[in-house]
């Protein structure tokens, strides 16, 4: 299997990017001004604020904009005031605060201790010994992760399989169906290797959307066996101990529960009716000036056009792309758009 590793540190965002084979798995994105007490893996000393017994926990004054929710595990229990140091098992979604992982007793005032590991970091670990591409091939591959990531399904045209992913409240419900290709027999051996195809491919796009929770997978055919199946989604799916597998039910469905960690795509990049944040937008700008740059280190002079009220979120940052980096806030360009002019 290749792998190939991308880190782009854009100033205000830093992304990392990892391909298997030609196919994104992971974005990471950070920014500056993201809440440190809130990210995956940071350590924090909070105050119990809320025992709720009806949730089995309580809540955490991190001195952060979110109280975190820490789970109580077996006949532990905790008082409102205690001072406890926690580490952030899963990121902030859907207006919910992080949970966190009680590490033990804590003092003082609530705080960040240690924050969580950088971008740079994480990728080392997720694939150890390869060295990060940077500059303009970074930028694209960010690009081009996030436009797959925001892909509904995949189509293979090998064996006719038709991959859809979609995330309601509830659950993740993947659906699997097969149209073979000319030349392609529709038999057992064929469904079972569209199978196989089909929970790789559905672990991957929900690995780069960064969901978690109740997975249903809608498998080809009944009567599946079980022991094959469980196979290839526990490699499909594999290398986290939290991920808990269900049998395959009598309808051919497979249901599995990943854990939450990383804040959903979605919610990074956009607001909850959809559309693209301010400052996302305008870090998309300045990404796209950055690139330009790059592109064409002769000239110069790049100047940035964008909406105004863009243009002020994106001017500290392009200040730290120099002196050939300029920036006009330009009343005539609507929300999202932009235009950079070379010379």
């Amino acid at each position: 299997m290749s792998v190939e590793v991308f880190l782009d540190d854009t100033p205000g965002e830093v992304r990392g990017v990892i391909a298997r084979d030609g196919r994104f798995e992971h974005l990471l994105i950070q920014r500056d001004d993201d809440v440190a007490e809130h990210r995956l893996g940071a350590r924090c000393v909070g105050r119990i604020a809320e025992v709720h017994p009806g949730l089995k926990g309580g809540f955490v004054d991190l001195d952060a904009l979110l109280f975190g929710f820490l789970p109580f595990r077996g006949q532990e229990r905790l008082a409102v005031g205690q001072k406890v140091e926690v580490e952030v098992s899963a990121e902030p979604r859907e207006g919910k605060g992080p949970t966190l992982r009680l590490i033990g007793p804590g003092q003082g005032a609530p705080r960040l201790v240690a924050p969580g590991p950088t971008v740079a970091e994480t990728l080392a670990r997720l694939a150890p010994g390869v060295e990060p591409a940077t500059g303009l091939a970074a930028i694209q591959a960010s690009w081009d992760a996030e436009e797959e990531a925001g892909w509904p399904g995949e189509v293979f045209a090998d064996t006719g399989l038709d991959v859809m992913v979609q995330r309601t409240r509830a659950l993740i419900a993947v659906d699997l169906d097969l149209a073979p290709a000319p030349g392609v027999a529709f038999g057992a051996p064929a469904r079972t290797r569209a199978n196989r195809q089909g929970l790789f491919a559905a672990a991957r796009m929900i690995r780069l959307k960064r969901w978690g929770g109740l997975v249903a997978i809608d498998l080809l055919g009944t009567g599946q066996d079980g022991d094959v199946v469980m196979a290839a989604a526990k490699q499909a799916f594999g290398g986290d101990p939290e991920v808990v597998f269900g049998p395959v039910n009598r309808f051919g469905v497979l249901q599995l529960a990943l854990p939450w960690r990383l804040t959903p795509l979605e919610e990074v990049l956009s607001e909850p009716g959809g559309r693209r944040r301010a400052a996302q937008r305008a870090q998309d700008a300045v990404r796209s000036l950055r690139h330009s740059l790059l592109s064409d280190t002769a000239t110069a002079r790049v100047t940035l056009r964008c909406a105004p009220d863009e243009a002020a979120l994106a001017a500290p940052l392009v200040a730290k792309l120099g002196p050939r980096a300029h920036l006009i806030a330009d009343p005539a360009i609507g929300p999202g758009a932009f235009t950079w002019r070379e010379g």
